[in-house]
């Protein structure tokens, strides 16, 4: 057990890629371009034995990305980013205060919003656009996770069918996005979201648990496939399997098993329930504390990439923004009618008659 932190392409579009850069890094490149409607995405990685970056691969609407750029750290927005190790955000890209020193003829001036994050183990991701405004602070995550698939392909070679995942699961997201604003009802969400889990990763069941009674139990509300529950959620003790783990722990587990290893064990022993050999439990955050915990099983042998890591963060914020959203609706509709609302003219609170009511006292002494 390990702890772990169909867009189509337009047919005129002329991607000036090299021919040597790996082919994931175009499908990449090509895939962000397309989520975030961008004019161009860059990848920058650094050269080795120097402090430079070079232009690993890009692709752009246009021709005008220089193909040799090389950026320090420090130097333009680019070079912000590498030297920093932060995500950077321009909505209203203003070329007197800064650059971004990989287009030419003139080309940059044309841009008016840019997004870029670090890549892990260096470099960096970046997009820009014609438009302003063109980009928001949610799309961070987003363009972080492509980084991370961008750092893990360049420590590994012959991840090329990872590439055919991509697409599937950022389209899985738009499908758990929609969700959010087509299902109002609760149960009816979650049972879609866990079905859609399914679907997305391949694994063979997916449950969700909500806490009961703060340190002493959680309940396992819902479930892709009846296994464990009959009816009615089912209240098991905090200690229970890897489950309990997360709740008590609040961080993500990754657990799988190799062959003729002990199974995964989701929420203790329970009866009728597979053997499961791989599993993914990552807690559900609300108001910075774990209220629920999503919990992905496997009864075979399943590798999990970083891929597959990163879709299932992403899916449990969608989850963790609509328990969130449900939670504020909730305490509105408590305090509600509690609240008196004050229409017109002036109101006298309780101070106030207070003070006045001594006033009139002192008058008739």
């Amino acid at each position: 057990m390990r702890r772990f932190g169909t867009v189509q392409r337009p047919t005129n579009l002329k991607p000036s890629i090299p021919m040597a850069a790996n082919l994931l890094e175009k499908h990449v490149l090509s895939i962000v371009c397309s989520v975030f409607d961008a004019y161009s995405a860059v990848l920058f990685l650094p050269l080795d034995n120097s402090e430079e970056h070079r232009l690993a691969a890009h692709f752009s609407l246009g021709e005008k990305i220089s193909p040799q750029t090389s950026i320090t750290p420090g130097r333009g927005l680019v070079g912000w980013i590498i030297r920093n190790r932060q995500p950077l955000l321009v909505p209203n890209f203003d070329q007197r205060q800064s650059h971004l020193g990989y287009y030419e003829d003139g080309e940059e001036t044309n841009i008016k919003a840019f997004m870029g994050c670090p890549v892990p183990g260096g470099g960096a991701l970046c997009v820009d656009s014609k438009r302003q405004y063109s980009f928001s602070n949610k799309d961070h995550k987003i363009l972080q996770l492509f980084a991370e698939l961008v750092a893990r392909q360049q420590g590994q070679q012959g991840q090329q069918t990872l590439a055919g995942d991509i697409p599937r699961y950022f389209a899985e997201l738009g499908v758990i996005q929609e969700m959010r604003f087509r299902y109002k009802r609760w149960p009816i969400f979650l049972q879609n979201f866990l079905q859609s889990m399914v679907e997305a990763t391949g694994f063979d069941y997916c449950a969700f648990a909500s806490v009961a009674t703060p340190g002493e139990s959680y309940c396992v509300e819902a479930e892709s496939a009846r296994l464990l529950l009959q009816g009615e959620p089912r209240v098991l003790p905090m200690g229970s399997g890897i489950t309990g783990w997360v709740f008590r722990n609040d961080q993500p587990v990754e657990a799988v098993g190799a062959e003729g290893a002990s199974a995964s064990v989701l929420f203790g022993k329970q009866p009728d329930m597979p053997d499961f050999q791989a599993a993914i439990c990552l807690p559900v955050m609300v108001n910075k504390s774990t209220k629920g915990v999503l919990c992905l099983a496997h009864t075979g042998q399943r590798e999990v990439d970083e891929s597959l890591r990163s879709f299932v963060r992403q899916a449990v914020d969608h989850l963790a923004l609509f328990l969130e959203n449900l939670y504020l609706k909730t305490r509105l509709r408590t305090m509600l009618p509690k609240a008196s609302i004050h229409r017109d003219g002036p109101h006298r609170h309780a101070a106030d008659m207070m003070d006045g009511l001594q006033s009139s006292n002192n008058t008739e002494s």
